[in-house]
């Protein structure tokens, strides 16, 4: 675990340093001092160093202690650039498990140590963000590393990476050929639980976590970058509280005295990131437990700048949540439920490289986000695979149109990032510009791609996508027939939530009605 041990005895404290490894080699050698100041957990209660370095918690039979890197400071990585920022603590390993678990820790070392390295981090900087890469076969998984891997492999200028969960697809075996896909980025890989992460034979929550323990490390945790803390979470209730099948949306509440008790040492002037993969929506079908959302908006309700990070969905949306929603902080909650790096379940036409499309049902491409931090304030974008950064909107309307001939037909843009309150206006040719109308209706691209694969006569490689469903990012406008014969320019432009501005173009015919 790159953590140094001493001579191992049995105890109900755990204590040790957290130094300046100096020298890099993930021990405390005697000159090295340690780090005051420094958080650390059990994944419930949460301690500072002392002057020296030192901290001592409680713990049990099942902990995973672990530092919360402060600013300024790295952690070392693994051969798979996973950070090991933690010390497992199972003595007798996990209960019989289909995928194993953690193996028997044995005694509790004398001393548990971290290792920290000074590095300079600026107040500017940005993060890699995957949503749901859930391969189940190794056919995926080759999917996700040729689509989506190979092209950020060796990015520059990235802080770190973090993917939001559902990293398989129920086979926990695959955890290691996805920690060594993700490697090949380049950069530091932090990873959260999603509910295709669970030990599904698991008989209590607490212990759903076992095999991504193993894999990743604990599944709550937080650390420090810049100016930013960030908060992870597993938010998933297995078995499902209320009747005990399947599972449901929320937290246990050690989890959230772990995020009361770490936000004791947290600035108000910080950008408190939280990530976890199941959104904080109530109005699903009660896909998350009220009670537990509004603790956690009671906890973050002094923090005047809060972010949050979900997935799990397979769709692209922002929400915000108010007052009526149960947060009382001064500008509403933001969320932004991320598209995913496997789409539609890599569902779809195949691509010139022979891998699915993945569209998702709301008509958003397949692709990753780029969250860049700027003191206490963010931005995000959305990057379509295989597509330019500046491709942000998609356009659907007809190609040809009789002149003169009024028609029901429009001008449809879906925003991929976009909000119902966002600017989207269009015009034609070089007229004026007029605003376009938010609409709640599924995707009309999407929808005709899935008239090709219900209409064809031949069966098409790949599989068929899922459903359309309505799209929260989709616009309106009407397409003129009153313009000469020929071919006009349709340009839309879109003004995102943080007042960037993106315009896309495409032209249609007008001919005289036959």
């Amino acid at each position: 675990m790159l953590v140094s041990a001493g001579m191992l005895y049995a105890q109900s404290t755990v204590t040790g340093y957290v130094y300046n490894d100096a020298n890099g080699n993930g021990k405390r050698d005697r000159r090295e001092q340690g780090v005051a100041g420094v958080a650390v957990s059990n994944g419930i209660q949460v301690v500072a160093t002392g002057a020296d370095g030192r901290y001592e918690l409680p713990i049990g039979d099942d902990n995973v202690i672990f530092v919360v890197k402060p600013a300024g400071y790295t952690v070392p990585v693994d051969e798979n650039n996973l950070p090991k920022f933690y010390y497992i603590h199972k003595p007798n390993g996990s209960p019989q498990l289909k995928y194993g678990g953690v193996a028997p820790t044995g005694p509790l070392p004398k001393s548990v140590d971290f290792p920290l390295i000074e590095k300079q981090e600026p107040a500017e900087f940005t993060a890699l963000i995957f949503g749901d890469p859930q391969p189940y076969t190794d056919e995926d998984m080759e999917n996700f590393n040729r689509a989506v891997v190979a092209e950020v492999k060796g990015i520059q200028n990235i802080a770190f990476g973090l993917s939001l969960g559902d990293l398989v697809g129920d086979n926990l075996s695959m955890h290691k050929p996805y920690l060594k896909t993700t490697a090949q980025v380049g950069v530091p890989w932090y990873n959260l639980m999603g509910n295709h992460d669970m030990d599904y034979d698991a008989a209590a929550d607490s212990l759903a976590d076992e095999t991504f323990e193993a894999s990743f490390g604990p599944a709550n945790y937080s650390f420090n970058y810049g100016n930013a803390h960030f908060i992870i979470l597993d938010d998933i209730l297995y078995p499902d509280p209320r009747d005990q099948k399947g599972y449901w949306g929320g937290f246990r509440k050690s989890q959230l005295d772990f995020v009361e008790n770490d936000l004791k040492y947290v600035g108000k002037d910080k950008l408190v990131v939280l990530a976890f993969h199941i959104p904080l929506l109530h109005e699903d079908e009660g896909s998350f437990r009220d009670s537990d959302r509004q603790r956690l908006f009671d906890l973050l309700r002094e923090y005047p700048n809060v972010f949050s990070m979900s997935a799990h969905t397979h769709l692209q949306r922002q929400n915000f949540y108010g007052k009526e929603d149960g947060w009382q902080g001064d500008k509403p909650f933001h969320e932004y439920n991320a598209g995913t790096t496997s789409g539609d379940w890599y569902s779809g036409e195949l691509n010139e490289q022979g891998v699915p499309v993945s569209t998702m049902r709301d008509g958003t491409p397949k692709g990753y986000a780029f969250l860049t931090i700027k003191g206490n304030q963010y931005t995000v974008d959305y990057k379509v695979v295989g597509q330019p950064k500046d491709v942000q909107l998609k356009l659907f309307h007809p190609k040809v149109v009789a002149r003169g001939r009024g028609t029901q037909s429009g001008i449809f843009a879906n925003f991929f990032m976009g909000y119902k309150d966002d600017r989207v206006e269009y015009r034609i040719d070089d007229g004026a510009w007029k605003p376009m109308s938010h609409v709640e209706a599924p995707d009309p691209d999407f929808v005709g791609s899935l008239y090709r694969w219900d209409t064809t006569d031949e069966l098409m490689p790949g599989r068929r996508p899922s459903n359309a469903v309505i799209s929260t990012h989709l616009w309106r406008g009407d397409i003129p027939a009153n313009l000469p014969v020929g071919e006009h320019r349709i340009e839309v432009r879109a003004t995102d939530l943080f007042g960037r501005t993106f315009i896309q173009q495409s032209t249609y015919r007008l001919v005289d009605p036959l």
